[in-house]
């Protein structure tokens, strides 16, 4: 019996670790498809803030982070370090090393903070953002993952998973959280110069390298198997086996459901096939089934994803009559979606004694994670806007960020400014 509880500790420990692997992959697909997006005259700050807020996140995540999100005895991992191996101490055994938990859990915060990189693109200062980073990783996200995937009560007022609040691995709670930050960003840094006409025009503003963007989408695609695939926690037993089995399935169905949706509306729509619309569709599609991916027949997931990449369309078209400068398109790709995907868990998966989730119960949790993470998201943007500015010059902004903040370009013999 011993015996096979260390092989199955050793084997979910493995495929935690994996898993973590390929989501912290993702990182390097936020860098490609955000740096294919933004003019060639920005591409070296794109990724030095993307190298950046996962070194940041990784840090502030150990000093403060995992133990404010799952209050632990400890506060600080940076001073009493994750000890253990998993199996003592409980009723109930963990089958994975604490130490791949932790792993795991701080390429999820990477994977937030890197949605409001792409969002406030090519105006802002870099150091006003890895300030920011700082305290998103550290804290602002923690907090909302201690009352969701944590457990504990909202500010001592209600739990949320005793409405009926469900969100499988992330679609609200990383990857809405991420928008919800954006988009407090977003409004008190403005527009890019040259966006919006006084006639309320809309400028497009073409991205440099659509190659470029086009594997940043197929990084994210694979590293989202680890995303979804590594949140069944578990894979030694024929049960959970089947499980991570089904959830990759339905991963790779919504993505694809996704893309093709979105493609044929930026058809219908703009009369050209948009290939930046058919890139966010299908990452579109992959924020949709994120929170539940286990439930869903391979149909019912290509059809959330296709619903998730016609809205991100929409959405998209949406922010730009409202004049809100979103360079990548995260906001509704991560933010829209988001809460579509939360509206959709209870269609496959509906409250019942052993689980599942409410319409009411996703609409409480998505209204507390969104509330909280722009109004404290804006506090700080708002308090560095007026302690050390968060957008460059104008003139900064003509030459490209790359110069100015950075001190060289990505593409020296070709960048052309615009």
């Amino acid at each position: 019996m011993e015996t096979t509880f260390e092989l199955q500790y050793a084997l979910d420990t493995f495929y935690f670790l994996v898993c973590g692997a390929l989501v912290m992959w993702m990182a390097a697909g936020f860098a490609m498809l955000e740096a294919g997006l933004v003019r060639a005259k920005n591409t070296t700050e794109i990724l030095t803030k993307n190298v950046a807020l996962y070194a940041i996140a990784c840090t502030m995540y150990m000093i403060c982070g995992y133990s404010i999100m799952y209050g632990g005895s400890d506060f600080s991992l940076f001073l009493s370090g994750i000890t253990g191996d998993g199996a003592t101490g409980a009723e109930d055994p963990a089958t994975y090393a604490p130490s791949a938990d932790f792993f795991f859990q701080v390429v999820f915060v990477a994977t937030a903070m890197s949605i409001v990189s792409g969002a406030v693109a090519e105006r802002m200062k870099l150091w006003a953002f890895l300030a920011f980073a700082v305290v998103m990783t550290g804290f602002i996200y923690p907090m909302e993952g201690r009352w969701t995937w944590g457990g504990e009560a909202v500010f001592g007022m209600y739990t949320l998973g005793d409405l009926g609040f469900s969100d499988f691995a992330g679609s609200g709670i990383v990857h809405m959280a991420g928008a919800a930050a954006a988009l407090a960003g977003v409004i008190l840094l403005g527009a890019r110069k040259g966006k919006y006409s006084a006639d309320g025009k809309v400028n497009a503003i073409p991205g440099a390298n659509l190659p470029l963007a086009t594997l940043g989408t197929f990084i994210l695609w694979m590293g989202w198997f680890g995303f979804n695939g590594g949140s069944v926690l578990a894979t030694a037993s024929v049960e959970s086996a089947n499980a991570v089995a089904v959830v990759f399935m339905n991963t790779n169905a919504a993505a694809a459901g996704g893309l093709i949706a979105a493609l044929a509306v930026a058809k219908f729509m703009f009369k050209k096939a948009d290939l930046t619309m058919a890139l966010n569709g299908a990452l579109a599609g992959l924020v949709a089934i994120t929170a539940e991916p286990s439930t869903p027949t391979p149909l019912q997931a290509t059809l959330f994803g296709a619903l998730g990449g016609v809205l991100v369309v929409f959405s998209i078209v949406a922010l730009d009559k409202f004049k809100i400068d979103d360079p990548v398109g995260a906001i509704s790709v991560h933010g829209t979606v988001g809460l579509l995907g939360l509206l959709l868990v209870p269609v496959t998966n509906p409250l019942t004694e052993d689980g599942g989730a409410s319409f009411s119960g996703q609409l409480i949790g998505a209204l507390t994670i969104f509330l909280w993470v722009f109004v404290a998201s804006f506090v700080v943007w708002f308090i560095l806007k007026t302690v050390m500015g968060i957008r460059v010059t104008e003139e900064e902004e003509y030459e490209g960020v790359d110069t100015t903040e950075c001190g060289m370009e990505a593409y020296p013999d070709f960048t052309v400014k615009s």
